[in-house]
């Protein structure tokens, strides 16, 4: 398919966030963009403000009617149902239709593609990778899974010779994609409905691997069972990042590269699965040739992504934080970067699960890594693409978190529950909608 002779992009399901950003994209490059989403998000605002033409009713009336024509490229994201009238109105008369991961394929196939892939760490790896090649310098657009805080947008730089995608393993998609550098940051089970089981998960991750020609080009943390060069914290590795230490909240530490030790990088995002994420960068830009220097400077400037370990509030009295993890290794993470910088304070965790196959899947995981917290509220199960499952719930949830502080809330009785705590830490964790509260949540703290 040739994308010079596409002139209109209709997305169904234009407010997701990888959704998003490819429109953003289009409409760079020229080409007329609107769409379809379920219900109006803080993203959906954004792209209308921009000049979008989005609707919020499954209706082909409301689609616009320049759209009618042979020149209009539709892209659907997999969680649409396939009874979608506009999605089978744009079949059944032969449209170009596309899966936003065959699209990333298409764009990405004639640029320098650097591809991160993995269960955990792809939206932070990636868009410190994006970066720190934009900020070299390099010709690059990098599509972020997230909105990045240094640029406000889930989209860096407008180049056209260097592509930063994130390779989402999800309903395989990342098998669309022609990586010439890539990473695989984690393999943990996940997206079971799919997959079946974990030995599937880790066959696809493989597929994805093979896609790398030359192994010096493709990354995996110490362990993981892939060919490939290896990165590690405090262990040995292609790529060791060592002598770690936190100064002034900053993670300051040296690592070896084949070629040289850097010395005294600094970077700001706590947890140790974000020192990870930015060593993964740091071996890919440096892999591909960017300076040294332009890397410590970008990673010293790094501000992170709106929902990873974001902070609200940040005061001697009171911190809040809100995250999107959404899997039991995720939460962990979240748990060990809180403990890392108030080891002596009380936690509050209010966590949305996202999904019931995933809540079935992993109960025992959530309930073990939400137990770590001093006190936990949970929320109702977001469904997202998916009906409800018999006995799946997040009463059961809590019935199995093993924490004598915790509580099965309602959105509407969410915010007076937080406010009765005496936590003077409070972290809002979960995929779902969660974020749209957060907002509210901060006002009333506040």
């Amino acid at each position: 398919m040739n994308l010079n002779q596409i002139h209109n992009v209709y997305f169904i399901g234009i407010g997701g966030i990888g959704m998003s950003a490819l429109a953003r994209y289009f409409q760079y490059i020229g080409k007329n963009v609107s769409g379809y989403d379920k219900t109006p998000t803080m993203l959906t605002d954004e792209l209308i403000a921009g000049g979008m033409d989005i609707h919020f009713e499954d209706n082909i009336n409301l689609i616009p009617k320049d759209y009618y024509v042979e020149n209009t490229l539709v892209i659907v994201t997999p969680a649409v149902p396939v009874t979608h009238s506009e999605w089978n109105y744009f079949i059944e008369r032969q449209f170009t239709v596309k899966k936003r991961a065959e699209v990333l394929g298409i764009i990405t196939k004639d640029t320098f593609c650097f591809a991160v892939a993995g269960t955990h760490g792809k939206t932070t790896t990636s868009s410190i990778l994006g970066h720190i090649l934009y900020e070299s310098g390099a010709d690059v657009t990098a599509f972020i899974g997230g909105i990045v805080e240094n640029y406000h947008s889930n989209l860096i730089g407008k180049g056209k010779t260097i592509s930063v995608v994130e390779a989402d393993e999800f309903d395989r998609s990342f098998l669309h994609l022609h990586p010439d550098i890539a990473c695989v940051t984690s393999m943990d089970a996940d997206h079971l409905d799919i997959y079946g089981d974990k030995n599937s998960i880790e066959d696809s991750f493989r597929e994805f691997a093979d896609k790398v020609e030359d192994k010096k080009h493709l990354f995996v943390p110490k362990g993981l069972p892939l060919e490939g060069l290896t990165v590690g914290i405090n262990e040995e590795a292609t790529f060791k990042a060592f002598n770690v230490r936190v100064e002034n909240g900053y993670y300051v530490f040296d690592v070896q590269t084949p070629s040289e030790t850097i010395e005294n990088i600094q970077f700001g995002l706590p947890g140790r699965h974000n020192l990870m994420n930015a060593l993964m960068a740091l071996a890919m830009a440096k892999t591909y040739g960017t300076p040294t220097s332009a890397i410590a400077k970008a990673l010293a400037v790094f501000r992170g992504i709106q929902r990873r370990f974001s902070y609200q509030i940040k005061t001697d009295d009171l911190v809040y934080i809100d995250d999107y993890a959404h899997h039991p290794t995720e939460i962990n993470a979240v748990h060990q970067a809180v403990r890392e910088l108030y080891p002596e304070e009380k936690v509050l965790a209010i966590f949305q699960p996202h999904l019931f196959s995933r809540t079935k899947d992993f109960a025992d995981d959530f309930a073990k890594s939400l137990s770590q917290f001093d006190e936990i509220l949970l929320l109702d199960i977001y469904p997202a693409r998916e009906l409800p499952m018999e006995g799946i719930t997040s009463e059961w949830l809590l019935s199995k978190i093993e924490n004598k502080h915790k509580k099965l809330v309602s959105k509407a009785d969410l915010i007076p529950s937080i406010l009765e705590s005496k936590a003077k830490i409070i972290v809002t964790i979960g995929a779902g909608d969660i974020g749209e509260l957060v907002p509210k949540i901060k006002k009333a703290l506040s």
